[in-house]
């Protein structure tokens, strides 16, 4: 029992690994946060109730996460990759059967709902890195490959099944993002995108009909404004009246009159458009603009194989949670509920996205210990 406190966790250095720790990283973690907390305080009409409070508790878990993991030597985290992967696809069956809510995404745990689709985002960094970290190829191996692919694909299309197509779509493109920085050959690259095209219209046929219909409003929104094209429609409205500098805190019209739908979710950033302005805006974008180019800066100085994989990972799924959600709310891409990291109402994907920092911090603190 001493030698595995000794190899993977000293309690005798936690304040030493704590001043490894990248605090500008979590400060500016922290203002997003901040942020949140205030527009989530907005979004309940000034109240902590039943948002803001809430949010606060899961902020506070977030970090102790950090904290914790970053106790661990990386090695020893990636060690449960396959066990935690293979946890997040019984969940994701088990929730065809048992899952809560209109669409079955989430499993009752009495005291809080677990989503595992969002965990099932750093499984997938987590085993892709294990992967090719344990059997190296040539990238040109194509069965190696479409072992790799296989690994996001099944997972993934279990996920569109429930149905969550922006979810499923964005681990899918997470995974193959980490596939091609391994350095898939252009020829595979050619030949998927060659399969995608001709599959298209098989893709369109098995869409469900609000899937089909939100591609169809994202494309022309005036086709349903009462209906479908509502959100975005009132999306626009409220980012464009939010001007230079927004109306004030507490004073978005559209957010207090009940015109926005889900403003405490997938479109708080409208609320923010609204009642900061372009410049309240640009500042949440310089921000998560800050905290990709810490990690990018963390993935071109690493020169371990399975630390790369894992900040690169880590860094793409913020990146990616950011482009869907702005790009969502301003219309330039289909309606598909996906979180503003640190700032939407979510426990899951709040959770999500402090264990990849929290990896992150792993990585950090391991080197040279």
């Amino acid at each position: 029992m001493l030698s595995y406190k000794n190899k993977f966790y000293k309690p005798d250095g936690i304040l030493k690994k704590l001043l490894k720790i990248d605090w500008f990283l979590l400060f500016l973690v922290l203002i997003i946060c901040i942020i949140g907390f205030g527009a989530l305080y907005s979004a309940g009409d000034g109240n902590l109730n039943p948002w803001a409070l809430n949010h606060l508790y899961k902020i506070i878990m977030g970090f102790l996460i950090v904290f914790i993991l970053s106790q661990f030597k990386i090695n020893f985290i990636v060690k449960f990759s396959v066990i935690f992967y293979l946890f997040c696809v019984l969940c994701l069956i088990y929730v065809i059967y048992f899952g809560v809510g209109d669409v079955k995404r989430w499993i009752d745990l009495k005291y809080f709902f677990f989503q595992p689709s969002e965990l099932t985002k750093v499984s997938v960094i987590l085993l892709l890195a294990k992967f090719f970290t344990d059997y190296p190829t040539n990238s040109s191996n194509l069965l190696y490959n479409l072992f790799a692919m296989l690994l996001v694909l099944f997972p993934g299309f279990l996920i569109i099944n429930q149905p969550d197509l922006g979810t499923g779509s964005m681990l899918i493109i997470l995974g193959f993002s980490i596939i091609f920085l391994n350095g898939l050959s252009l020829n595979v690259i050619f030949s998927m995108i060659i399969v995608s095209l001709i599959s298209l219209p098989i893709i369109w046929q098995n869409l469900l009909d609000y899937q089909k219909y939100r591609i169809l409003v994202f494309l022309n929104p005036e086709l349903d404004t009462l209906g479908k094209g509502y959100q975005i429609m009132q999306s626009k409205i409220a980012i464009g009246s939010g001007g230079i500098f927004g109306k004030g805190y507490l004073a978005g019209s559209q957010s207090r009159l009940d015109f926005l739908p889900e403003k405490h979710t997938d479109f708080v950033f409208t609320l923010i458009s609204e009642e900061m302005g372009f410049i309240g805006s640009l500042l949440v974008i310089i921000l998560y603009l800050l905290i990709n180019l810490i990690l990018m800066r963390e993935f071109l100085k690493e020169e371990n194989l399975t630390n790369k994989i894992l900040i690169f990972g880590v860094s793409f799924l913020i990146f990616l949670y950011v482009i869907f959600n702005i790009g969502m709310v301003s219309g330039l891409i289909p309606v598909v509920g996906a979180p503003l990291p640190f700032i939407s109402n979510g426990g899951t994907s709040l959770i999500t996205i402090f264990i990849g920092i929290g990896i992150i911090q792993s990585i950090r603190v391991s080197r040279n210990v």
